[in-house]
């Protein structure tokens, strides 16, 4: 697949050079945001890229890539369940330097044109912790509406939290 170009970053798929910097980068808990709360081993990352490269028919994770070609984030795509026609989309950006420059913004809109035109599917959602407003504002900007909130879903720092739950489907996205 090529990359997916936008004004401020590229998407593209995980490459073999890139697992050393994923391993620190996806392990960095300061960047995480409140549902990225788990560590992820290095054995398990090597292993997923060994098995598919990070990308299959029904999942998959593309880099952010800056004019620079640094890699400051990540977006990948998993189905929401077996009898739903929608994936969940994430998204992160690796640090304070790279917020508010407005690529999880851009990341979302080309993860969003790329499975709409590529993937029979009606609907992507996304899961945002309520207090993560720069996450509502990046939904909201790429056309997500909030359809409810999941009490006491995510357990976070010893208790549950509620999470909220946005959505387009395919009707609104044509329609933007």
């Amino acid at each position: 697949m090529p990359p997916l170009r936008g004004d401020l970053i590229s998407l593209r798929l995980v490459r073999s050079a890139d697992i050393d910097s994923l391993i620190e980068l996806l392990n960095d808990l300061g960047t995480r945001g409140a549902l990225g709360h788990f560590l992820k081993s290095e054995t398990d990352i090597r292993g997923r890229f060994e098995r598919d490269g990070y990308w299959s028919d029904d999942s998959g994770v593309l880099l952010m890539i800056d004019a620079a070609g640094d890699i400051v984030g990540w977006t990948g795509f998993i189905p929401v369940t077996y009898y739903f026609y929608g994936y969940e989309i994430s998204y992160q950006v690796f640090g304070e330097q790279y917020s508010g420059r407005g690529y999880a913004t851009e990341a979302l809109r080309l993860l969003t044109e790329y499975l709409f035109s590529t993937k029979l599917m009606n609907r992507l959602q996304l899961t945002i912790h309520p207090d993560n407003l720069a996450s509502r504002r990046v939904a909201e900007k790429c056309g997500y509406t909030q359809e409810g909130v999941m009490r006491s879903l995510a357990f976070i720092h010893g208790r549950f939290h509620d999470i909220e739950l946005w959505s387009v489907t395919r009707q609104m996205h044509e329609a933007l």
